[in-house]
């Protein structure tokens, strides 16, 4: 099979032909048809991100169909449509995982990180995390939901039921996630790099009240505010965005250092909290939601081959919505 291959930092992904990986027993093996490029793969390949499996096959939101099913996965039928998630192991015994926090297992496995991923022909997970893909969303519109919209919209959660949000960075996430807020009647606020007018219109074209720099306030103050962008100096200017008692949601795995802040902009109970992973319960509740709405996704298709060039223009900021690689392109 084909795979593009990360071997270490500072060397582009490689192209390779490899040998089609066997499903283990509770494994099934899956024809990969598309592949979601994340902000976490920009992590891994700058460095960010240190300690990834290596050599290592990247893309963790995976859309494709069983071929092969091990000898105790029986989940899923031969030629089901199903994606794969980041989350792609857990140990089932630990503390969190007894008590329903299953995206903080202490032996947690991540796809694309730990577990060879999507950015190949063809790919392994196991079927406990596997989810099927609904009806109605074609592959390439389906890839964007299985990070972007399943890590956005376990951040989006958190925010309670706040009217009035913020989100800080309009990419793949946020594009997926204000569809969510416009269905539930909540007004969003859309922040994007200094001068990023085409970012802004598009956000404004999806339904945002208001869209600016990140380092403008608001028109008026938000109930809670989510940081997107993996930019610490976001956290103070989201608080000050947010009203007494408001809620501002780090939800990357990776973020630049938070330059110290004064302690008024916290105080009277504002709360500061970060999203880790997510739980197979995120995952059904976000595709039983999606089509209800219906979510569209902006994609932008990249055939295999050209994976570098996706991870470059999601780096420099060239995507709207979200890179998928399209496998059988």
């Amino acid at each position: 099979m084909r795979a593009m291959i990360f071997d270490r930092v500072g060397l582009p992904l490689r192209e390779d032909k490899l040998p089609i990986p066997t499903p283990k027993p509770e494994q099934v093996l899956l024809k990969v048809h598309v592949c979601g490029v994340c902000r976490t793969d920009l992590h891994i390949v700058d460095g960010e991100l240190t300690k990834p499996k290596i050599p290592l096959i990247l893309g963790h939101q995976i859309v494709g169909t069983v071929v092969e099913r091990g000898q105790r996965a029986t989940k899923y039928s031969l030629g089901t449509r199903v994606g794969v998630p980041w989350l792609g192991h857990t140990c089932n015994c630990c503390r969190y995982c007894l008590a329903g926090k299953e995206n903080l297992c202490d032996r947690a496995l991540f796809t694309g990180y730990d577990l060879n991923g999507g950015f190949a022909e063809y790919a392994v997970a196991d079927e406990s995390f596997c989810f099927p893909i609904p009806e109605g969303f074609p592959d390439l519109q389906a890839a964007p939901l299985l990070c972007a919209g399943l890590i956005g919209y376990r951040s989006y959660r958190m925010t309670e039921d706040a009217p009035k949000i913020g989100f800080y960075g309009f990419g793949a996430a946020a594009h997926i996630l204000i569809q969510v807020a416009n269905y539930q009647n909540k007004q969003v606020y859309a922040f994007t790099r200094s001068g990023d007018v085409p970012g802004q219109e598009f956000a404004r074209s999806l339904g945002a009240v208001w869209a600016g720099d990140s380092d403008q306030l608001p028109p008026e103050e938000l109930d809670a505010a989510i940081i997107f962008a993996p930019v610490g100096k976001l956290v103070p200017a989201a608080l000050t965005a947010v009203s007494k008692g408001g809620i501002v949601v780090c939800a990357g795995i990776h973020m630049s250092d938070i330059p110290s802040f004064p302690y008024r902009i916290l105080w009277e109970e504002r709360i500061l909290r970060s999203v880790a992973n997510l739980t197979r319960r995120d995952g059904t509740e976000f595709l039983a939601l999606a089509p209800q709405i219906p979510i569209k996704t902006e994609v932008t298709p990249f055939p295999l081959e050209q994976a570098n060039e996706a991870l470059d223009a999601l780096r420099t900021g060239k995507i709207e919505g979200a890179a998928v690689l399209d496998i059988l392109a």
